[in-house]
This record gives structure tokens, sequence and C-alpha cells, in this order.
């Protein structure tokens, strides 16, 4: 199956790929990874997406959807994928579509602003090994210290209430607008809100078998 995972940040996008990657033994494929990837292969779409980022401007949408064509034509993508980050915009969805890449079902990860802030203004993350917990979900054995190394644990930028809330309007602005261009299309699942990640994998599944 060729899936899109839609959601605000902050949302568990990146959690349910993983579970459902697994699961249905599929690439999760992220604008970063494959950006990041193409650079690094001195790909023809990598080569241009690097003057871009190198002159600190946005790399063009005809890169990017350039970028994720290559990839979706490895060998690992033949019996489906996940894209996760991609598309953002109603104007990267329209070249999806005109490249002709085929999307079986889009799955929006459908979470309240006020649980966001609160989901993420309680992560912490180790200074030292990076490792991540939650104040609430996901405590350490001792409050302000890894359970790994003993390094002292901190809120990410990206996690600062004034981050998180930047973070959202822009998802609110230029990518929740997909909601509709999918809905229109016959192809949207509404994955609802809950607290349990088992859940959540569990009405997505229910949703992929529909």
């Amino acid at each position: 199956m060729n899936l899109i995972l839609l959601g605000a940040p902050g949302a568990g996008k990146g959690t349910q790929a993983e579970i459902i990657c697994a699961k249905l033994n599929i690439p999760a494929i992220s604008t970063g990874n494959i950006l990041r990837a193409a650079v690094k292969d001195g790909t023809e779409m990598g080569l241009k997406a690097k003057s871009f980022m190198d002159a600190g401007a946005l790399v063009p949408d005809e890169v990017i959807i350039g970028i994720l064509k290559d990839r979706l034509s490895e060998a690992d993508c033949a019996n489906g994928f996940i894209l996760d980050g991609v598309p953002r915009t109603i104007a990267q969805a329209e070249a999806i579509e005109k490249m002709g890449i085929r999307i079986d079902k889009v799955l929006e990860l459908s979470v309240a602003d006020d649980v966001i802030v609160n989901r993420m203004g309680g992560r912490r993350v180790c200074e030292k090994c990076g490792a991540s917990y939650h104040i609430v979900n996901k405590k350490s054995k001792v409050e302000g210290l890894c359970d790994c190394c003993g390094g002292k644990l901190v809120i990410r930028k990206d996690d600062q209430p004034a981050t998180v809330l930047d973070r959202l309007k822009a998802y609110h602005e230029q990518t929740e607008p997909l909601v509709d261009f999918y809905r229109q299309r016959g192809k949207l699942a509404v994955i609802p809100f809950n607290d349990s990640i088992e859940a959540t994998t569990a009405e997505i599944m229910k949703a992929l078998e529909a």
C-alpha cells in the first residue's frame, strides 16, 4: 500500500510510521531523510537541492518531488511506502499526482492543539546522549537525570511552548488544507486522538483494512 501520514508536529506520526513499516514491511520515507541522502549521494536532484540549501534558500517543490520520485523507484518500495512530512502543501500534493505517484490511503492523526502543547512541553532530552523522556508518559528514574548516562535532561528548543505554537500555526496554514484535498479524492481516513500508542495503531490498521 502507498500511504501518506498527515498530522500536526507532535501528533505521533514518526512513532506510528515505524510501527506500520514493521507490520506491513514497507519503508517510511521522510523529506528530511531523502534530502540528506540525495545530497550525500550526489545525485542530480541532490546536487540541485544542495545548491539551494547552501544559499540558505528553501528547496523548491519540483526538486523535492524529483528526489521523492527517485526514492520511490528503489526496490524496497515495490510493495508500498509511507510518506511522512511530504506532501506539506497542496502544490506538493498536486506535483505528486502529476508525476503519476499512486496514493492508496491518507491517514490523518487528529490531535487537538492543547494536547500537543502539553505533550511536547513535557518532553525532555538528555543533553549528553540524546535519550528522550516525558515528565508524564516516560519518566526518568531520577528526576532531571538520564537513566542511560546520568546526563542532564533539558527541553529542546523545538519543544518550547512558543516554538510549538509557531509550528502548529504553520501546519494549520500550509498543511491542514491537504485534509480536504484528499477527502475530496476519497482517500482520507481520520484517526481520532487516543492516549495509547497501541490503540492508535489498532485504529490505523482498521482504517487500512476498510
